[in-house]
């Protein structure tokens, strides 16, 4: 009885062994720390890949994360249930370290902003002045631009236009500027062309205002997402969306995927000047923190955010994964957006006029 007793007793012991050993190289989640965030939507789909959720188990961490508008974040988000915010602009985060007290920030990666066009286009425009050869990578000359838009310019005034004879105002798409980040980094550079550099003061926002704001009002009905107006560029093609800005990544994570809807008529110009949409994390509480060390410094996160078309913190991921690719490996013309206060007013004087 003993010895029957004895063997029973080894066998659940030896089980037991191998379940640890079997959970243990299985990543239990159990084990995991949970680390909540609140992030802006573009990067939803790089926090929902199981290859970043197995990098992120490796260090012992579960990232959960909800989508919002990086002005969302930054101004009505009830943050306290978080662990880190990581809006998709500096001027959002600047705002929420401040508000927050946070000690530091991350920005582990990056997307300049860009207008995806297609060659008939870049040609009709060409000839007036507006797209124009830059240091390696065509360019879209905002100063010419808006000289054009305050005229009301339509696309059927254009001299020699046989390609493109739409009977509507030269306007690039964006997103609704009530909403989308996009739409404000949008503003950011239409306003610094507009002021001769960064908007500082009232002065300043009162002598661009009526200019930028003609921008966005003359469009009509603007989306609330960037990925709106970037599908309508895609399915409905320049009939509908000749001029439509994005953000870089969208177009490069689509190419680097093999996206059929990629057509190689389609193409991209850099708005000269252009801003980045600086992805910054903002640590809330020590997990936080982490989170934003190892998007910073982790070779095989820096890795997976390229092939999602970001630019990394380390720019070699990033040209790992685009060097088949026509994208200039440096944007030279960049400037920095105003102050979140700053940026905001603009963003709701404009918001009145709807």
């Amino acid at each position: 009885m003993k010895r029957t007793l004895g063997i029973g007793l080894a066998v659940v012991l030896l089980v037991g062994v191998v379940t640890a050993i079997v959970l243990g190289q299985g990543g239990d989640t159990a084990q995991l720390q949970t680390v909540r965030g609140v992030i802006g939507s573009e990067k939803l789909a790089f926090f929902a890949d199981q290859r970043v959720k197995d990098v992120f188990a490796k260090h012992g961490l579960e990232v959960e994360v909800d989508p919002a508008g990086s002005r969302q974040i930054a101004t009505t988000a009830d943050l306290d249930s978080y662990d880190f915010a990581f809006p998709s602009s500096a001027p959002a985060a600047e705002k929420i370290q401040r508000d927050r007290k946070a000690a530091r920030t991350y920005a582990p990666f990056s997307s300049p902003m860009v207008i995806a066009t297609f060659d008939p286009i870049v040609d009709l425009l060409a000839k007036v002045g507006v797209v124009k050869s830059g240091p390696g990578y065509p360019t879209f000359d905002v100063q010419a631009y808006l000289g054009l838009a305050a005229q009301g310019t339509r696309w059927d005034q254009l001299s020699g236009n046989t390609s493109y004879p739409a009977r509507k105002n030269l306007l690039v798409t964006t997103t609704d500027p009530r909403d989308s980040n996009s739409a404000a980094m949008y503003l950011a550079i239409t306003s610094f062309v507009a002021n001769g550099g960064v908007v500082t003061s009232a002065d300043g926002e009162a002598r661009v205002l009526p200019a930028v704001s003609k921008l966005f009002l003359d469009q009509g009905y603007t989306q609330s997402s960037t990925e709106g107006p970037f599908e309508d560029y895609l399915s409905a093609g320049m009939g509908k969306t000749p001029l439509v800005l994005a953000y870089e990544a969208q177009f490069v994570d689509r190419v680097v995927r093999g996206d059929s809807s990629i057509r190689p008529d389609m193409k991209l110009l850099y708005p000269a000047p252009t801003v980045l949409s600086k992805h910054t994390l903002v640590p809330l509480r020590a997990a936080g923190d982490r989170v934003g060390e190892l998007l910073t410094g982790d070779a095989e996160l820096g890795r997976l955010a390229a092939t999602f078309g970001f630019r990394t913190a380390d720019p070699r991921h990033f040209d790992d994964v685009v060097k088949n690719l026509a994208v200039p490996r440096t944007i030279v013309d960049v400037v920095e957006p105003p102050a979140h206060e700053t940026l905001e007013r603009m963003l709701e004087a404009i918001a009145k006029q709807y």
